[in-house]
């Protein structure tokens, strides 16, 4: 029986922090051990063209991402971990695509939409500042997509609309050329973790609150300590389900030390006490992942070589359904 194939893109547009540990990075290769699933994980470096045009940024948050990857365990013979950039074919198939989207679909995009509604608040021009690659974006995710044929593909609820573009392309090429992409589903996980930042917000670089998942310890010290808590004195009972420390501990903690530290809370735990010891269980999990994140990041020609082995197997794959989509739509070679 052939094997699901499961995709996951990470955008390089910043430093990878708690929340992406917890949400999206652990479970993602907790999933990869699976022997049912043939996982693809990609830096999604096309895509972060959209928002940064900091060429140093998108090149240094690459670097930081593949390294955090491949320092927390991931198995690169046992996936296919590459740079989105290093598979030409994925840009081509995007062109192919492109040709039989709707336009109209692409009007429907909620990042679209929601960039028109504000320069209509503000009085600009309706697509002010809108690039044809913020319009396009869920083309080229489509393309991500379907140049593999994924069956399951990991997201928030923000992304599925993307999901469903996706299908929506694939049927149309389908309709127009014959069966040749498989329809991709969205697999939407509601019990992964989403933390909140050090202001009580969802933890996240656009807000500014996030907690970079390598810091030095002492850095990461300073930056739990930051974590917004309310006025309660030691020994007044806290409300465990009302505090972003708790909430942190929960998702690092074990089902043991999580009720330890519930009982704590409502003994009247000074915040200084649970900042600190908060401290300790992340710091004692992740150090060992740190040290190994240090040595990738000094060391290029690692980082290179495992990017490479993986766009060797990604293009292997790419290539052969490329030839497929260009024999169908009539590019075959004449002879």
């Amino acid at each position: 029986m052939a094997k699901a194939r499961t995709l996951t893109g990470i955008t390089t547009t910043g430093t990878p922090h708690l929340g992406n540990y917890v949400g999206a990075i652990r479970p993602a290769i907790a999933e990869s051990q699976r022997d049912d699933l043939d996982s693809f994980f990609f830096l999604a470096d096309y895509h972060a063209l959209i928002k940064c045009h900091d060429p140093k940024q998108v090149h240094q948050s690459a670097r930081e991402i593949a390294a955090t990857w491949l320092a927390l365990g991931l198995d690169t013979d046992r996936t296919t971990f590459y740079r989105q950039s290093d598979v030409p074919e994925i840009t081509e198939l995007t062109w192919v695509l492109t040709c039989v989207c709707a336009k109209g679909l692409m009007n429907r995009a909620h990042a679209y939409k929601a960039a028109v509604q504000e320069n209509v608040d503000n009085g600009d021009d309706p697509d002010y500042g809108i690039t044809m690659g913020l319009f396009s974006y869920p083309i080229l995710m489509a393309a991500d997509i379907l140049m593999f044929n994924a069956n399951r593909v990991p997201v928030g609820r923000d992304q599925i609309q993307h999901l469903e573009m996706a299908r929506d392309m694939a049927q149309r090429f389908n309709h127009l050329y014959g069966e040749t992409f498989a329809l991709p589903e969205a697999v939407v996980d509601d019990s992964v973790a989403v933390l909140s930042g050090l202001d009580g917000r969802k933890m996240s670089k656009s807000y500014g609150n996030t907690i970079p998942l390598f810091l030095p310890e002492k850095k990461l010290q300073k930056h739990i300590n930051k974590i917004k808590t309310n006025l309660l004195e030691p020994g007044e009972p806290k409300d465990p389900d009302d505090s972003t420390v708790f909430e942190i501990w929960q998702a690092f903690a074990t089902p043991e030390q999580t009720a330890d530290m519930r009982q704590r809370f409502e003994d009247g735990i000074a915040w200084g006490e649970a900042k600190k010891a908060l401290f300790a269980l992340i710091n004692e999990q992740l150090a060992p992942a740190r040290a190994r994140y240090e040595e990738i990041l000094e060391d290029g020609s690692f980082l290179d070589a495992e990017l490479k082995k993986g766009a060797e197997k990604a293009r292997e794959q790419a290539a052969s359904m490329l030839s497929k989509v260009r024999r169908a739509v009539g590019l075959a070679p004449f002879a």
